[in-house]
């Protein structure tokens, strides 16, 4: 069952402006970018993907769309990708903490120097708007809930640093050179072609992959966590949206999720109950720098952007089994 991001014939004229636009997806053989570009796709737009495939698949581009292989640190093909493009959702990035902590200079170097490689290109093609995938890991371990956009910045790994950098950068492009820019930062996405198989798999995906497989569920702490777990149709909206607002946009930062949080037994259940079956978890102690309780305050992105969630926590879960279920 697929969450359809057009809920009203408002929003059917408001997307149908994408019809005759050209979009680059950086990262859009990736989780969340494939989602975007099924949704430009099925709006008519033309649609490039520039991918390396490094996270993300190529099975994940959805016909229709021109696949690039290639990294967005390479200049000379990232400015051939955009050439001629209206929009540019910047999803590609290093997205695992643990992988920024082994690797820092990386991480900077694809999430902060790429980023501006994005930026400096979409300039130079005169692309309209940037769309940029910014993390609510910028709030750190102990933000204030629901968390505003104005709760301090309490970055606790080179990805959290790097992706508030990816802020900075918005909106200094937008001050300095008058690029349209957007940062929407995504708490706790899950749904359809989530990689269980990485060792960094949301926890979501983790859980639904252990019990398809007869594996024991693992929990780190005592499952009373709460998370704010969206479902990938709100962000593909939330990205649509930020495409075609009407406000000039120039590098605000605004959340993205439910405004409502769920903690990991019950998520656990949810998942085992739309299976059809039962779920005992094994517990781990908890691992360090993991975050107690996690919710968006989402009222910034509905006064700037109109945007509402489309899909409720139980509505992704069914839509995710259902994927896996065929």
């Amino acid at each position: 069952m697929a969450i359809d991001v057009i809920q009203t014939q408002a929003d059917g004229e408001r997307f149908g402006s994408l019809r005759a636009s050209r979009a680059l997806i950086t990262g859009g053989a990736g989780f969340i970018g494939s989602h975007i570009a099924e949704a430009l796709v099925s709006l008519g737009a033309e649609v490039r993907v520039l991918d390396d495939l490094s996270g993300g698949h190529r099975a994940n581009v959805p016909s229709g769309a021109t696949f690039i292989h290639g990294s967005i640190l390479d200049e000379a093909l990232l400015a051939s990708a955009m050439a001629g493009c209206t929009h540019v959702f910047h999803q590609a990035a290093m997205v695992s903490v643990p992988a920024s902590v082994n690797d820092p200079a990386g991480c900077v170097r694809l999430n902060v120097a790429g980023t501006e490689g994005v930026l400096r290109a979409a300039r130079a093609a005169g692309v309209r708007r940037v769309m940029f995938a910014a993390s609510a890991a910028a709030y750190g371990n102990e933000p204030p809930m629901p968390t505003p956009e104005t709760a301090p910045v309490d970055v606790r790994s080179p990805y959290a640093m790097s992706k508030v950098a990816g802020e900075l950068l918005m909106a200094t492009y937008a001050r300095c050179y008058g690029l349209s820019t957007v940062s929407l930062r995504y708490f706790n996405i899950f749904g359809p072609r989530q990689d269980p198989k990485s060792p960094y798999a949301a926890v979501i995906s983790a859980f639904l992959d252990a019990l398809q497989h007869g594996r024991t569920p693992r929990i780190f702490g005592d499952g009373g966590q709460t998370r704010d777990f969206t479902p990938v149709a709100n962000v593909v909206r939330a990205n649509l949206l930020a495409a075609t607002s009407a406000k000039p946009l120039a590098g605000e930062v605004v959340n993205i999720g439910t405004g409502r949080r769920t903690d990991l037994l019950t998520t656990l259940h949810a998942i085992a109950s739309a299976l059809g079956m039962q779920a005992t978890p094994q517990f781990e102690p908890v691992r360090a720098g993991d975050v107690r309780h996690s919710v968006a305050d989402i009222s910034a992105a509905k006064a700037l952007l109109d945007y509402s969630p489309v899909a409720t926590f139980d509505e992704g879960i069914a839509a995710l089994v259902a994927s896996v279920k065929g």
